[in-house]
């Protein structure tokens, strides 16, 4: 199919990528960023899990599903695949934490993992499948949510639930339909989850818990509908691009030839953005910025008469709120993610994290409101230059009681994808949140069957290592 043929019929293009995908044919640095997400999933996940609306995900699965045989995150506790993916998505994708397409607004990894672990799990796929299947799903959604942005956003969409459905809908429809069908079957698949999809940005505005389950809802439906056709239903095979298919619907235009250029052979998973901290990926450059000054000068949040921050007009309005209803309009706030790292100053170690937990006790804290109150969010020039779809710059001015002004500009932060983590530090944030739970020699075992994954023959064993069975 010419590069045209595939613009004019992209659904069938995603089909035909996915269905003829291996492993064997992934490229080096495709494998070593599979790991990566695997180790960052495993890492945020375990985090998640200790939420309270995890547990209500989890207590509602097991009050409406069966017996299955996918096993719940950290548990020996098994239910259906699509009740299995909800649940472990929740954990991996509820707290902000998990992995970032910056360009197409979406979390990939929380919604493609999961369902590739529930359905490789109850199918027996190998390690080696499964990862060629996340390496699909990723690609999918990724390259919808580039084709839509940023006119899907702008309609009130949150891309990682729209679009997120498509990535677990490939992953499973990969690891479960073989034959010669195997393209028409995904590409039905795909025309299916299409009409479950979802997810409203009200929550920014208005509060609320919604958006700690819109990556899983995403990725139960990419499940549901692969089993959906497994059992005989179908989707239109053009969906995402017929006169009244998904972008005509969620955008007020697309591009899919963007979304589809280099298919195959050029990886925008490659892009994706590890976080360092529990918060929207646009405004991690000012985190990094404000804590920078604050070690480098020597100081306090008293220190400080006036907070200036320059960003790019994609951050204006919904991330730049200065006094957040609740958790997750916090975490969303760039003034008030500031505001905590000045209220530390000083005594912020290098590789801070912040958590959920952090914003919690933070929005209790009446001096960090009145920082995030004070901070003037402003359009810079520079930030905007710098500002790709792989990462977001900021430049954080702060005006001192003695007259002095410093100023720092963080063109990409920490964990995008041209400053990206070592492994070691993946390693090191992986195995300090795994050792929460388990001995040091339980973490290395689960470390070793993680790395090896490909060349595992399921993930019955790293499942059990995770509910520490083994």
């Amino acid at each position: 199919m010419t590069g045209d043929a595939f613009a004019r019929a992209p659904t069938r293009a995603f089909a035909q990528f996915g269905a003829a995908l291996t492993y064997e044919a992934l490229p080096g640095t495709v494998e070593q960023h599979l790991t990566i997400f695997l180790l960052d999933y495993l890492r945020v996940a375990s985090l998640g899990q200790r939420m309270p609306w995890s547990a209500w995900a989890t207590r509602l699965a097991h009050e409406s599903g069966g017996i299955g045989r996918s096993t719940l995150l950290f548990s020996t506790d098994r239910i259906d695949p699509e009740r299995a993916t909800f649940v472990n998505a929740t954990y991996a994708g509820s707290i902000d934490a998990d992995d970032v397409h910056v360009g197409s607004m979406l979390h990939p990894g929380c919604i493609v993992i999961s369902a590739a672990l529930a359905i490789g799990e109850a199918r027996g796929a190998s390690g080696a499948a499964m990862l060629s299947a996340i390496a699909a799903g990723y690609e999918t959604m990724i390259r919808i949510g580039l084709s839509l942005q940023p006119s899907h956003f702008r309609r009130g969409f949150q891309s990682t639930s729209t679009c997120g459905g498509f990535g677990a809908a490939m992953a499973a429809a990969c690891l479960m339909f073989e034959g010669p069908a195997r393209t028409t079957r995904i590409a039905e698949t795909l025309g299916l989850v299409a009409s479950f999809s979802g997810g409203l940005t009200q929550f920014y505005h208005s509060g609320s818990t919604v958006k700690r389950i819109h990556a899983a809802h995403a990725a139960g439906e990419g499940v549901h509908a692969a089993l959906l056709v497994e059992a005989g239903f179908s989707g239109p095979t053009d969906i995402l691009e017929g006169q009244d298919g998904f972008a005509r619907a969620y955008a007020d235009g697309h591009d899919f030839e963007k979304g589809l250029e280099g298919l195959g052979t050029t990886w925008r998973l490659l892009e994706t953005a590890i976080k360092p901290h529990a918060s929207s990926a646009r405004v991690l450059a000012a985190i990094e910025a404000t804590a920078k000054l604050c070690r480098d000068h020597d100081l306090v949040h008293g220190d400080v008469r006036a907070i200036r921050v320059g960003i790019p007009k994609v951050i204006l309005g919904r991330l730049t709120v200065n006094e957040p209803k609740d958790i997750q309009a916090a975490q969303m706030s760039l003034p008030f993610c500031m505001a905590m790292v000045l209220a530390q100053g000083r005594d912020i170690p290098p590789g801070f994290t912040l958590n959920v937990d952090d914003f919690e006790t933070a929005l209790a804290d009446p001096q960090v409101m009145g920082l995030s109150r004070r901070v003037e969010c402003a359009l810079d020039a520079d930030a905007e230059r710098v500002s790709t779809e792989q990462s977001v710059g900021a430049k954080v001015t702060l005006t001192l009681h003695s007259g002095r002004t410093v100023e720092c500009f963080i063109d990409a932060p920490k964990g995008s994808a041209s400053h990206p983590f070592e492994m070691s530090d993946h390693v090191a944030r992986f195995s300090q949140e795994m050792s929460k739970r388990w001995s040091a020699a339980q973490v290395d075992t689960l470390l070793a069957e993680v790395t090896a994954f490909a060349r595992t023959p399921g993930p019955q064993r790293l499942m059990q290592l995770l509910a520490g069975a083994l």
